[in-house]
Order: structure tokens, then C-alpha cells, then sequence
């Protein structure tokens, strides 16, 4: 697909970068020429220097032709604008990264006149990450298949767990749930494991199951599923108030440190069941004196990495349950897991994420058999919804005699609008959606799955 993306950020390199190694036909227009010459000369892409909001440099980007525009600048303003100019210019479908609660509105507003796409938001895409671990406590990640009726959960296996040790083929027998592992990051690998694999402390898995499955499982294994009822957010940027306002609306008790003085102001206008409390969150005495230590979740969400850093290992070293992490920097990952810090939330990766997995439905066809796409193990794996037509080669067989590919695993059957966690004995029906788990390239219908 010709794609062009508007704005050569942090955002627009890594869409521009997981487009192009999908094989799309990329053209980044910026106006910085030092920012644009490193990612032509560290990515295969076509540049253009010069303004979105130009009809002449969107015409000589190709937008006419373009199945998509991406308009990702740092202006909500100026992502609106290009997307309207590319709809009128006969670009197909239009991205718009809008990011503050007011424009957020307007965009929705305005979609018919950006013509077919979506809006797409990377501080509340990333609080609502943030508040789905916070609702599970005992989880690193939750994805949702089904319209939300099917969860995917990473977790990590820690040092005296029951499962360091235990072969895949043992699991069930042994946890007494029926919980499927669907992958495992070990290192520098991820692996789709059979019944022979052996789990080892230091693994960060991907299961999936029912929820009542799900909570048995973590109390057979000894994993804490204590409730967080209070939260203290540190940074009052744009994911802070999209945190504190989501957290408001399920009820737990919210508690939010910024410096600035102006910006608490208008967040104890806007949040009015949150404690809005003007202070440096990076000061230990302070953080005391406001309670950190009673807390059952932290969220450190300040503008630096390495604040949020410090905050997070001071929060974990005073017994906080839960804490989140906000980062910027990607290859700042390894270092962070080294350092006790597993619970990571990068938001332009979210939202690179929902950008791919939007661009990926785009390019199948109507009748193609692909619903959704989610991204596991840092987009090493995936898992991928499709829907089951009639004449697909695998309806009817048991999954045990299925010939897949190497690398695959069959997670989830949806029938009926009930979900069923598979044995080898349960077969794939015309009509039903499953979800395949995979570290291969190039599946893209159903049928890609079989051997």
C-alpha cells in the first residue's frame, strides 16, 4: 500500500518504521531536513521536505494516490488540517494523532469531512493500558480479542514460582485451571511452546483463559490478586488526566502529584473526585509525607524517563503492589527489566500498534477472513482474529490432527458468542472466529495457517 505520513516525531519514525518492514510503500514529509535525512538514511523510505499543510508538497508526496495518509505532527490543529486536505486531495483513508481532550471532540466532529479512518490518541490509548493493569493487578500486559470477551495476559515467572520447571505437557495437572500459554520471551527469544517445553523463572508468558480460569490460576501458582483500590499518579501531563478520570469512573480513590501550579488548577477543575496535590513528585520526603508508602498502585508518569525511573524503584522499595512505569525511549527496555522494573507502558508503541493493526485490516480484502491483529512481545508475536468460512481446508478435523506450520498455535474458538479455550480434540466449525498466536510472518487469511 502507498502510505504517507505527516510528521517525522518519535511517533511517525516508529509507524514509518513498522510500516515499511511490512512491506508498505512509505513517504515521510517533515519540515526538519536533519530529522528527516536520519530516517531516510536508518529506514527504507521515501522523504519529502516541507510542510503538511502545503497542497503542493501533499500533491508531490503522492497524497492523491495515497491509500492512507498518517498525520502525525505535535499539532492536534495541524493533524486535523491535513487530514481534511488529504480527504479533498483523494487520499482513501486519513490517521489523525489528536492528543488533547478539546480537539479530541472536534476531530470526532469533523471525521466526515477527514474522510474514512480513525483518530487515534497516544496518552489515552496509554492510560487505558495503564488502567487495565491497574484492574488486574497481577498482569505486565492484558490485550482483548471478541469485543472484549477474550483476554490475552503477560506475566512474568518469578524465582520460587511453581511454574519454574514445569513442562507445558504438566501445566494443567498441575495449576488445575484450564489456562493456555500461548507464548514465551526467554532472553532474546520468543518461542510458540509445545507440551515439551519447560518454563524457567525469569520467562515472561502470554497466557489466555476464562476469567474464572484465569483467577484460579494465579492463586494455585501463589500470584497476588490483592484489589488496587487507591492509586497515586506522579505528572499531571495528558496520560495523568486521562488515568485520574478513568480510574474516577471504576471508583477507586485517586491521587494525583504535579508541580505545576496552572496545570493543578485546571486538573482539580476537570477531576473532581481526584486529590489534586501540587508538589515535586521526584522529592522522597514529599512522596512520604503524601502517602506512598498506604498505596496500593503507583503510576510514574512524568515528561522524563529517568524521573519515572527513580520514582517507580523508590515506590517498589516501600512495598507499593503495583507500579507502572511511563518511558519514551524504547532501548531503554533491557535496562529497566534488570532493574526490577517490568511493568512498562511506551505510548507512541501502543499507538504505532493500533496505527499497523488498523493498516493491516486495510489491506485485506472484504471478504478476507481477517478480523483483528494484536501485538505480543514487543510486536515479536501476534495474535490474529479471523473469522471461519466454509471453505476453509481445516473445518471439521480435530485440532490434534490439524497440519499447521511450524510456530502456530490455535488459542481461542469463538462460537456463538461462547468462547472456548481448545483441546486437541475440538475441532474449527464454519462461522466461528479464532485467534492464532504466531511468530511467523505472512499469515494473513486462515488458510496461511495450514502446512
Amino acid at each position: 500500500m502507498r502510505i504517507v505520513i505527516i510528521g517525522n516525531g518519535k511517533l511517525g519514525y516508529a509507524i514509518a518504521r513498522k510500516l515499511a518492514a511490512d512491506g508498505h510503500s512509505i513517504v515521510v514529509v517533515d519540515r526538519n531536513e536533519k530529522h528527516l535525512s536520519a530516517t531516510l538514511n536508518d529506514i527504507d523510505v521515501s522523504g519529502i521536505l516541507g510542510s503538511g499543510v502545503d497542497r503542493s508538497v501533499l500533491e508531490e508526496a503522492g497524497v492523491p494516490d495515497a491509500q492512507v495518509l498518517i498525520a502525525a505532527t505535535q499539532s492536534d490543529e495541524t493533524n486535523i488540517i491535513v487530514s481534511i486536505l488529504a480527504n479533498k486531495l483523494g487520499a482513501a483513508h486519513t490517521i489523525a494523532r489528536v492528543r488533547e481532550p478539546e480537539y479530541a471532540r472536534t476531530a470526532d466532529m469533523l471525521r466526515p469531512e477527514m474522510g474514512p479512518g480513525i483518530n487515534v490518541n497516544p496518552e489515552l490509548e496509554a492510560a487505558e493500558e495503564i488502567s487495565r493493569i491497574f484492574r488486574f493487578p497481577s498482569a505486565l500486559r492484558i490485550d482483548f480479542f471478541s469485543h472484549g470477551r477474550v483476554e490475552i495476559i503477560e506475566m512474568a515467572v518469578g524465582e520460587k514460582s511453581p511454574l519454574d520447571g514445569l513442562r507445558l505437557s504438566d501445566f494443567s495437572s498441575v495449576v488445575k485451571a484450564k489456562v493456555l500459554v500461548c507464548t514465551v520471551h526467554r532472553g532474546d527469544r520468543v518461542f510458540i511452546p509445545g507440551g515439551d517445553f519447560v518454563l524457567q523463572a525469569g520467562d515472561r508468558i502470554s497466557i489466555t483463559g476464562a476469567l474464572r480460569d484465569v483467577n484460579l490460576f494465579f492463586k494455585r501458582v501463589g500470584y497476588t490478586n490483592k484489589k488496587v483500590k487507591n492509586v497515586m499518579i506522579v505528572g499531571g501531563g495528558r496520560i495523568g488526566y486521562y488515568l485520574a478520570r478513568i480510574l474516577e469512573d471504576v471508583g477507586m480513590d485517586v491521587k494525583l502529584l504535579e508541580s505545576d501550579p496552572d496545570r493543578c488548577r485546571r486538573l482539580a477543575r476537570l477531576l473532581t473526585k481526584t486529590t489534586v496535590v501540587q508538589c515535586d513528585g521526584t522529592d522522597q520526603s514529599l512522596l512520604l509525607e503524601e502517602g506512598i508508602a498506604d498505596v496500593d498502585g503507583l503510576a510514574a508518569l512524568t515528561g522524563l524517563d529517568e524521573e519515572n525511573v527513580i520514582i517507580s524503584m523508590y515506590a517498589q522499595s516501600l512495598g507499593v503492589s503495583k507500579v507502572v512505569t511511563k518511558i519514551n525511549h524504547i532501548t531503554f527496555g533491557g535496562i529497566l527489566e534488570k532493574a526490577g522494573i517490568d511493568c512498562v507502558v511506551t505510548p507512541h508503541n501502543i499507538t504505532t500498534h493500533n496505527v499497523c493493526r488498523y493498516v493491516r485490516a486495510l489491506k485485506n480484502s472484504q471478504d478476507s477472513s481477517f478480523e483483528t491483529l494484536i501485538s505480543l512481545v514487543d510486536g515479536r508475536a501476534e495474535a490474529i482474529e479471523f473469522r471461519v468460512g466454509n471453505s476453509f481446508a481445516g473445518n471439521h478435523v480435530p485440532l490434534k490432527e490439524l497440519r499447521l506450520k511450524p510456530d502456530i498455535l490455535i488459542g481461542i474458538i469463538t462460537r456463538q458468542n461462547k468462547t472456548l479455550y481448545p483441546t486437541g480434540d475440538d475441532c474449527i466449525l464454519p462461522g466461528d472466529n479464532i485467534v492464532v498466536v504466531t511468530t511467523r510472518q505472512g499469515i494473513d487469511e486462515i488458510g496461511d495457517i495450514l502446512a
